[in-house]
């Protein structure tokens, strides 16, 4: 993220436009919305601001610019002429004396920039792809006007009015709460019909019986919620609903960066990965972790890569809240074979090579029963093996010991779903010593079976591997 966004309130302070053209005209214009003393240099100016200097809403000299122009400690500078020199020059002198400056379709001289804005007043979106390209973002803005009613502002007004009642009356933990079920009520949609009466009626009825059951409410929730094999795309709704909802995450090693980053921004964030030789933080301290601030009354959101029912010990996780009486849900994720699967181009079933489908992880529990080598090796049935990297010439062998051909197809899948991943594919017999030579040490899918080889013929995705905005 190259520029951090902000609201900069600009309310009667003195702004510089240098340049009298379209483009300067577009940008008095937004500042003028935001009740900035705009004062222009340029030669000429466009009829629209000629208008506007006759009524008086903003000061000009009719001049070129010159380096005493800035004297006047502006608290913007935008330079919008159709001459380079000039505007370069406006940029490093504005930029030495530490203000603010923009210099329009050239984002390599700008300190600050002014996105597209969706303006709902007092409610304001801003849509910025960092000066790369302001046609996509006013694009993404004209969706986004769409999607957001006009009368959002007057929401926004009737909520102000019992912003400080409700500061008085609920626990900070609580009013957050409080609000999200306010906005997805009908009370919403009181306001936006003009039912204000009505609307404020029911506001403080919530408000009354909130109080009365924040007296006696003391435990929170858990969300146990499937991150899915890593693309956020493939995220359900409900998912990120409840993410967005959280006070608290506790979070795996598998989850990737870019889901971590949809969680509420002001939830606390713990780290419980585990590494196939190290539990920096064991399983029984997770659970009790769970109970412990749930008990706290905070919303808890246990986080997990692929779905938490499918090798994520979630069982084990909601046994000990059942035993707590600590409340929960449980919203299933894409597990990682299902999308590794799907983003390989490797149906784990096909009508022509496997009628069946095998799930096994590699991890065992301390005491556990070796491994059904024989059952694993079934006709027209593929093979996964979760968390098996580490263990793959060992498995390998096994196999091929118990009777599997040594050339039967099998592939690694690593990082699936994700502009980082890779795609190894041989035979049962090879797969090891590729996978060592490549160096692979996580994060990996192994899939065994006939229906590898469609590989070659329905790969799809292609990772992306260029840079982000």
């Amino acid at each position: 993220m190259n520029f951090l966004p902000l609201f900069l309130n600009i309310h009667q302070q003195p702004c510089l436009v240098v340049g009298g053209g379209s483009v300067a005209t577009r940008k008095v214009d937004l500042l003028l919305k935001s009740s900035a003393k705009v004062h222009i240099i340029a030669p000429e100016l466009t009829p629209q601001l000629t208008q506007l200097l006759h009524e008086g809403k903003l000061t000009h000299q009719t001049k070129t610019f010159d380096a005493a122009d800035l004297d006047l400690n502006y608290r913007l500078v935008l330079a919008a002429t159709p001459d380079k020199t000039v505007n370069q020059q406006v940029y490093t002198l504005a930029h030495a004396r530490g203000l603010l400056v923009n210099v329009a379709d050239q984002p390599q001289l700008c300190n600050f920039i002014l996105p597209s804005i969706i303006d709902r007043d007092p409610v304001q979106i801003a849509v910025s792809t960092g000066g790369a390209s302001p046609v996509l973002a006013r694009l993404l803005r004209s969706q986004l006007e769409t999607l957001i009613p006009s009368n959002y502002g007057q929401l926004a007004r009737f909520v102000a009015q019992y912003r400080t009642q409700v500061q008085q009356q609920l626990p900070s933990r609580q009013r957050r709460s409080f609000w999200e079920t306010v906005l997805q009520s009908p009370i919403v949609e009181r306001v936006f019909s003009g039912q204000h009466t009505q609307a404020s009626q029911e506001l403080e009825e919530l408000l009354a019986h909130t109080c009365a059951q924040s007296k006696s409410a003391t435990v929170g929730e858990v969300y146990l919620v499937g991150g899915g094999p890593g693309d956020p795309d493939l995220l359900t709704f409900r998912a990120l609903r409840l993410m967005q909802q959280a006070d608290v995450v506790l979070y795996d090693r598998l989850v990737a960066p870019e889901i971590l980053n949809l969680v509420r921004r002001e939830a606390e964030r713990i780290y419980v990965g585990k590494q196939p030789t190290e539990h920096p933080v064991p399983q029984p301290e997770i659970n009790q972790l769970l109970i412990q601030l749930a008990k706290q009354g905070k919303r808890v959101l246990r986080l997990k890569g692929g779905d938490p029912f499918m090798f994520g010990r979630g069982g084990e996780e909601i046994e000990r809240l059942m035993e707590e009486g600590i409340p929960f849900q449980v919203v299933p994720g894409i597990t990682a074979a299902m999308g590794t699967s799907a983003y390989a181009g490797i149906p784990l079933t096909h009508r022509d090579y496997a009628q069946s489908c095998l799930f096994v992880t590699a991890q065992f529990k301390e005491g556990s029963p070796p491994l059904n080598w024989k059952g694993m090796i079934q006709p027209q049935q593929t093979l996964v093996i979760y968390m098996g990297v580490r263990a793959l010439p060992n498995i390998a062998q096994n196999l091929m010991d118990n009777g599997l051909a040594p050339d039967t197809p099998a592939a690694l899948i690593q990082k699936a779903t994700t502009s980082d991943q890779r795609i190894l594919v041989g035979s049962i017999s090879s797969l090891p010593g590729l996978v060592q030579a490549a160096e692979i040490t996580m994060h990996s899918i192994i899939i065994i079976g006939e229906v590898v080889k469609l590989h070659q013929k329905l790969a799809w995705f292609t990772p992306f591997k260029g840079g982000t905005d």
